[in-house]
């Protein structure tokens, strides 16, 4: 309920992603990476494996790849701790996505319904503030050429436009999505009505973000 950690360890197939032995080497790394001071990937990989101290944890990671004879790579992991809220997690499909979501207060219901949430909705911020500004822009310019392009009143454009954009924020922000148990109310409204803010939240998908090569 304090501390939860997300980590991504890859696999070249799915066999091997249901391997016992594989789920076994991520649940170690995601122990390690529970307790870890490391303020990046590389210096993980550099530090002591706690199940081998004679073995860094990247010496470790090549062990396991000797044994499991596919090549694996740990991509990424993120710590979240809390003292004064609550902290939920929420594994999907298998493990291929993971949410953690950081409450104020201590109602876990409401935290692992949020958890739920980032899951299935894949926001890709928490609210407005931090969406990148250069990436506002870029949907702006978008959505003005298609409602230029749709012959619409050019003095009712940027009303339409700031319209449009508000959709796109609704999609992208976790607090402006509706709520997957009371789809008419906002994340934000619903969270509001339990008195509880959140502060943060980690969403994890396997392979998000990297090109996969394609063959004939």
């Amino acid at each position: 309920g304090k501390k939860a950690v997300a980590v991504e360890v890859n696999a070249e197939t799915d066999f091997v992603a249901k391997n016992e032995k594989f789920r076994g080497y991520v649940a170690q790394v995601a122990e390690q990476a529970m307790e870890t001071e490391a303020a990046d990937i590389d210096a993980f990989l550099a530090e002591t494996w706690k199940f081998d101290e004679t073995k860094t944890v990247n010496e470790a990671l090549a062990g396991q790849i000797a044994i499991i004879g596919e090549n694996m790579n740990i991509r990424r992991f993120q710590q979240v701790k809390e003292d004064a809220g609550f902290v939920a997690s929420y594994t999907h499909m298998g493990g291929k996505i993971v949410t953690v979501v950081v409450l104020e207060g201590n109602d876990a219901e409401l935290a692992k319904d949020i958890a739920m949430q980032a899951a299935a909705m894949r926001p890709l911020y928490l609210n407005r503030d931090e969406v990148p500004t250069d990436r506002i822009e870029k949907e702006r310019a978008v959505l003005t050429e298609q409602a230029e392009n749709e012959g619409l009143d050019q003095n009712k454009l940027p009303m339409i436009v700031n319209g449009r954009l508000n959709k796109f924020f609704e999609e992208v922000c976790l607090v402006d999505q509706g709520f997957i148990k009371e789809n008419k109310m906002k994340v934000s409204k619903y969270v509001e009505s339990k008195n509880s803010n959140i502060v943060k939240f980690v969403r994890y998908e396997v392979g998000e973000g990297i090109e996969k090569k394609e063959e004939n």
